[in-house]
Protein backbone atom coordinates (compact mmCIF):
# COMPACT_ATOMS: atom_id res chain seq x y z
CA UNK A 1 0.00 0.00 0.00
CA UNK A 2 1.44 3.30 -1.07
CA UNK A 3 1.13 6.65 0.64
CA UNK A 4 -1.64 8.97 -0.37
CA UNK A 5 -0.54 12.28 -1.87
CA UNK A 6 -0.98 15.23 0.52
CA UNK A 7 -3.22 18.00 -0.75
CA UNK A 8 -1.83 21.49 -0.30
CA UNK A 9 -4.07 24.16 1.26
CA UNK A 10 -5.13 26.99 -0.98
CA UNK A 11 -4.35 30.54 0.29
CA UNK A 12 -7.84 31.05 1.80
CA UNK A 13 -7.68 27.72 3.62
CA UNK A 14 -4.13 28.43 4.84
CA UNK A 15 -5.23 31.84 6.17
CA UNK A 16 -8.23 30.32 7.95
CA UNK A 17 -6.06 27.51 9.40
CA UNK A 18 -3.49 30.03 10.68
CA UNK A 19 -6.24 31.97 12.46
CA UNK A 20 -7.61 28.80 14.04
CA UNK A 21 -4.14 27.75 15.22
CA UNK A 22 -3.56 31.20 16.76
CA UNK A 23 -6.51 30.62 19.12
CA UNK A 24 -5.39 27.17 20.28
CA UNK A 25 -3.79 26.92 23.71
CA UNK A 26 -1.61 23.81 24.18
CA UNK A 27 -2.44 21.45 27.04
CA UNK A 28 1.14 21.48 28.23
CA UNK A 29 4.13 23.56 27.37
CA UNK A 30 5.89 21.57 24.68
CA UNK A 31 8.09 23.19 22.12
CA UNK A 32 6.52 22.79 18.73
CA UNK A 33 8.74 21.00 16.25
CA UNK A 34 10.15 23.39 13.74
CA UNK A 35 9.31 22.59 10.18
CA UNK A 36 10.73 24.22 7.13
CA UNK A 37 8.30 26.58 5.49
CA UNK A 38 6.39 24.82 2.72
CA UNK A 39 7.52 25.71 -0.72
CA UNK A 40 5.20 28.19 -2.33
CA UNK A 41 3.83 26.71 -5.47
CA UNK A 42 1.98 28.96 -7.83
CA UNK A 43 -1.63 27.79 -7.75
CA UNK A 44 -3.19 26.77 -11.01
CA UNK A 45 -5.48 29.34 -12.55
CA UNK A 46 -8.78 29.39 -10.63
CA UNK A 47 -11.63 27.49 -12.06
CA UNK A 48 -14.93 29.26 -12.39
CA UNK A 49 -16.69 27.16 -9.76
CA UNK A 50 -19.22 28.16 -7.21
CA UNK A 51 -18.07 27.76 -3.55
CA UNK A 52 -19.97 25.28 -1.42
CA UNK A 53 -22.85 26.52 0.72
CA UNK A 54 -21.04 25.55 3.93
CA UNK A 55 -17.93 27.50 2.93
CA UNK A 56 -20.02 30.51 1.91
CA UNK A 57 -21.81 30.50 5.30
CA UNK A 58 -18.52 30.09 7.17
CA UNK A 59 -16.92 32.98 5.29
CA UNK A 60 -20.00 35.22 5.79
CA UNK A 61 -20.21 34.61 9.53
CA UNK A 62 -16.47 34.88 10.05
CA UNK A 63 -15.52 37.58 12.51
CA UNK A 64 -12.02 38.84 13.14
CA UNK A 65 -10.26 36.75 15.74
CA UNK A 66 -8.99 38.76 18.69
CA UNK A 67 -5.53 37.89 19.91
CA UNK A 68 -5.72 36.15 23.28
CA UNK A 69 -4.60 38.32 26.17
CA UNK A 70 -2.33 36.69 28.70
CA UNK A 71 -3.96 36.51 32.12
CA UNK A 72 -2.09 38.36 34.85
CA UNK A 73 0.01 36.16 37.05
CA UNK A 74 -1.97 35.44 40.21
CA UNK A 75 -0.30 36.06 43.55
CA UNK A 76 1.14 33.12 45.44
CA UNK A 77 -2.02 32.50 47.43
CA UNK A 78 -2.75 28.85 46.84
CA UNK A 79 -0.25 27.19 49.13
CA UNK A 80 -2.44 25.53 51.75
CA UNK A 81 -2.38 21.81 52.33
CA UNK A 82 -5.55 19.72 52.38
CA UNK A 83 -5.98 19.77 56.16
CA UNK A 84 -6.06 23.59 56.20
CA UNK A 85 -8.66 23.67 53.45
CA UNK A 86 -10.82 21.10 55.26
CA UNK A 87 -10.67 23.05 58.52
CA UNK A 88 -11.55 26.31 56.75
CA UNK A 89 -14.50 24.86 54.80
CA UNK A 90 -15.89 23.25 57.97
CA UNK A 91 -15.56 26.49 59.93
CA UNK A 92 -13.29 24.86 62.53
CA UNK A 93 -10.61 27.55 62.26
CA UNK A 94 -11.15 30.58 64.48
CA UNK A 95 -9.83 33.83 63.01
CA UNK A 96 -7.22 35.59 65.14
CA UNK A 97 -8.66 39.00 64.23
CA UNK A 98 -11.03 40.61 61.76
CA UNK A 99 -11.29 43.67 59.57
CA UNK A 100 -14.78 45.01 58.78
CA UNK A 101 -14.94 47.13 55.63
CA UNK A 102 -18.70 47.89 55.77
CA UNK A 103 -19.56 51.54 55.19
CA UNK A 104 -16.14 52.52 53.84
CA UNK A 105 -15.24 54.16 50.56
CA UNK A 106 -12.84 52.34 48.25
CA UNK A 107 -9.88 54.43 49.38
CA UNK A 108 -10.61 54.16 53.11
CA UNK A 109 -11.28 50.40 52.76
CA UNK A 110 -7.95 49.94 50.97
CA UNK A 111 -6.10 51.87 53.68
CA UNK A 112 -7.90 49.92 56.42
CA UNK A 113 -7.00 46.60 54.78
CA UNK A 114 -3.34 47.57 54.49
CA UNK A 115 -3.22 48.74 58.11
CA UNK A 116 -5.01 45.61 59.36
CA UNK A 117 -2.62 43.33 57.48
CA UNK A 118 0.36 45.21 58.94
CA UNK A 119 -0.97 44.78 62.48
CA UNK A 120 -1.84 41.09 61.98
CA UNK A 121 1.61 40.30 60.56
CA UNK A 122 3.33 42.21 63.38
CA UNK A 123 1.36 40.19 65.96
CA UNK A 124 2.18 36.89 64.23
CA UNK A 125 -1.44 36.01 63.49
CA UNK A 126 -2.27 33.20 61.06
CA UNK A 127 -5.93 33.72 60.07
CA UNK A 128 -7.54 37.08 59.46
CA UNK A 129 -11.29 37.44 58.78
CA UNK A 130 -12.01 40.13 56.18
CA UNK A 131 -15.66 41.21 56.19
CA UNK A 132 -16.49 42.77 52.81
CA UNK A 133 -20.26 42.41 52.62
CA UNK A 134 -22.22 40.16 50.32
CA UNK A 135 -22.06 40.79 46.58
CA UNK A 136 -25.21 42.25 45.00
CA UNK A 137 -27.86 39.76 43.97
CA UNK A 138 -28.23 39.22 40.22
CA UNK A 139 -31.95 39.97 40.37
CA UNK A 140 -31.28 43.36 41.95
CA UNK A 141 -32.98 45.98 39.78
CA UNK A 142 -31.69 49.29 41.01
CA UNK A 143 -28.43 50.58 39.59
CA UNK A 144 -25.86 50.76 42.31
CA UNK A 145 -22.19 50.27 43.02
CA UNK A 146 -22.62 47.59 45.68
CA UNK A 147 -19.86 45.04 45.78
CA UNK A 148 -17.14 47.44 44.61
CA UNK A 149 -14.95 46.73 47.64
CA UNK A 150 -15.45 42.97 47.31
CA UNK A 151 -14.56 43.14 43.62
CA UNK A 152 -11.34 45.05 44.35
CA UNK A 153 -10.05 42.82 47.16
CA UNK A 154 -8.17 40.33 44.93
CA UNK A 155 -6.34 43.14 43.12
CA UNK A 156 -5.54 44.93 46.38
CA UNK A 157 -4.10 41.77 47.93
CA UNK A 158 -2.07 40.90 44.83
CA UNK A 159 -0.54 44.39 44.66
CA UNK A 160 -0.14 44.75 48.42
CA UNK A 161 3.23 45.22 50.05
CA UNK A 162 2.16 42.25 52.19
CA UNK A 163 1.48 39.90 49.23
CA UNK A 164 4.44 37.67 50.12
CA UNK A 165 3.05 37.19 53.63
CA UNK A 166 -0.31 35.89 52.37
CA UNK A 167 -0.49 32.10 52.02
CA UNK A 168 -4.09 31.88 50.79
CA UNK A 169 -7.44 33.65 50.50
CA UNK A 170 -10.56 31.53 50.93
CA UNK A 171 -14.28 32.13 51.28
CA UNK A 172 -15.52 32.22 54.86
CA UNK A 173 -17.72 29.63 56.54
CA UNK A 174 -21.33 30.78 57.17
CA UNK A 175 -20.65 31.13 60.91
CA UNK A 176 -17.98 33.71 60.05
CA UNK A 177 -19.96 35.62 57.40
CA UNK A 178 -20.27 33.22 54.45
CA UNK A 179 -20.34 35.03 51.12
CA UNK A 180 -19.83 38.36 52.81
CA UNK A 181 -16.41 37.51 54.24
CA UNK A 182 -13.03 36.01 53.38
CA UNK A 183 -10.32 34.24 55.34
CA UNK A 184 -6.82 35.59 54.72
CA UNK A 185 -4.33 32.95 55.83
CA UNK A 186 -0.95 34.46 56.57
CA UNK A 187 2.37 32.65 56.24
CA UNK A 188 4.08 31.56 59.39
CA UNK A 189 6.66 34.16 60.42
CA UNK A 190 10.32 33.28 59.98
CA UNK A 191 12.12 32.98 63.29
Amino acid sequence: MGQRPVRQLNPDEADLWARVMATVKPLRAVAAPTRPAPAVVAPPPPKATKPSKALTRAMASRTPVAKPVAAPTPPRQNTLDGSWDKRLTRGIVSPDSSIDLHGHTLSSAHAMLDDGLSRAIARGERVLLLVTGKPPRPESERPHARGAIRAAIADWLAASRHADAIAAVRGAHPRHGGQGALYIVLRRGRS
